[in-house]
């Protein structure tokens, strides 16, 4: 599928939107102003973007934990005031601010983000049963990093996927490191996609640093799954620029990853790459990019006005014990 120039556009809007928001949320982690964790997104915020910028309101969605799924749910539409509040301990949170860098918009079809490496896999599955059931052109965009498909649940999902023809795209953000650990070193093949093969599912493979070339192969794979046609793998390979999560040391097995490795990936940043495209093909000119970046400032500068002047979160025991179930 081509793009035309309004979807090129909002690719290039909301790229910007997420990389504001990425660079917001690592100086706010540097700050000590966010709870929990961090997984810095540099570098990797395309695949975010192209997979689902057109998603639709009723679209099921299970963003990837790099960057804390800012850019995946920023580009469907997500508005993520709250979601910033919830990291920061705010009774306005998505969460109530009880759940530091955990995430809900059952609105939005966001229901669930867990630490468990692999865990979207089985609950995917439940989500395309429904939407195979309802017959209403429901899609479910599964991502997830490359040390997740180590996981059994993940090839016990593609197969029921297959077997039923559910409307799953299995969207795998591989950066070739799961935390330390290579691809290389956990993996057989050096494409992730060539795990679908054992399962029939159509694969394919595309720059995870252009945001226009990921929704281009994402929205034929969506096509293909709201004409009831199964699930497609969409293996994005991407990198990561900086440490798993802030604080942890940038390593690759026992050894620090060179400084001469970091400077070759960053020639493939995808900002630099998006921009240089819509200059050159004329879809958008300086003023108008100046433009997408000061709005962009805005809108982030709002959200953190937001969190910050939210009251700290203190719930009554009442509450803290309401939702739970067992002793």
């Amino acid at each position: 599928m081509s793009l035309d120039k309004e979807q090129m556009v909002t690719l290039y809007r909301n790229l910007i939107r997420s990389d504001q928001a990425a660079k917001m949320m690592y100086r706010r982690m540097m700050q000590g102003k966010l709870i929990g964790f961090y997984h810095p997104a540099e570098g990797a915020i395309a695949p975010g973007v192209g997979a689902c910028s057109f998603l639709h309101q009723d679209d099921n969605l299970a963003p990837h934990h790099r960057g804390h799924g800012i850019q995946h749910m920023m580009s469907k539409g997500i508005d993520i005031k709250t979601y910033l509040a919830e990291h920061t301990g705010k009774d306005t949170g998505c969460c109530k601010g009880r759940s530091a860098f955990h995430f809900s918009f059952p609105e939005h079809k966001v229901y669930m983000m867990s630490g468990f490496i692999g865990y979207n896999f089985a609950p995917v599955l439940g989500w395309g049963w429904a939407a195979k059931q309802r017959k209403q052109g429901q899609v479910v965009m599964n991502c997830s990093g490359d040390g997740s498909y180590g996981q059994g649940r993940a090839h016990e999902s593609m197969l029921m996927a297959m077997n039923w023809k559910l409307p799953i795209i299995y969207f795998c953000e591989n950066n070739g490191m799961a935390i330390h650990s290579s691809a290389a070193e956990m993996h057989p093949t050096e494409d992730i996609s060539s795990l679908a093969q054992g399962y029939g599912m159509p694969a394919v493979i595309v720059d995870g640093q252009d945001v226009f070339a990921i929704a281009e192969v994402v929205e034929a794979a969506v096509e293909r799954a709201r004409a009831d046609k199964g699930p497609t793998f969409v293996e994005a390979k991407t990198l990561r620029f900086a440490e798993h999560d802030i604080g942890t040391p940038d390593l690759r097995g026992w050894e620090e990853r060179s400084d001469e490795e970091r400077e070759e990936m960053r020639q493939r940043e995808p900002v630099t790459l998006a921009t240089t495209r819509v200059l050159d093909e004329g879809i958008l000119n300086q003023d108008e990019i100046d433009q997408i970046i000061a709005d962009a400032e805005t809108e982030i500068a709002g959200i953190e006005k937001f969190a910050d002047e939210s009251d700290i979160a203190r719930p009554p025991e009442a509450e803290l014990l309401a939702d739970v179930f067992a002793p």
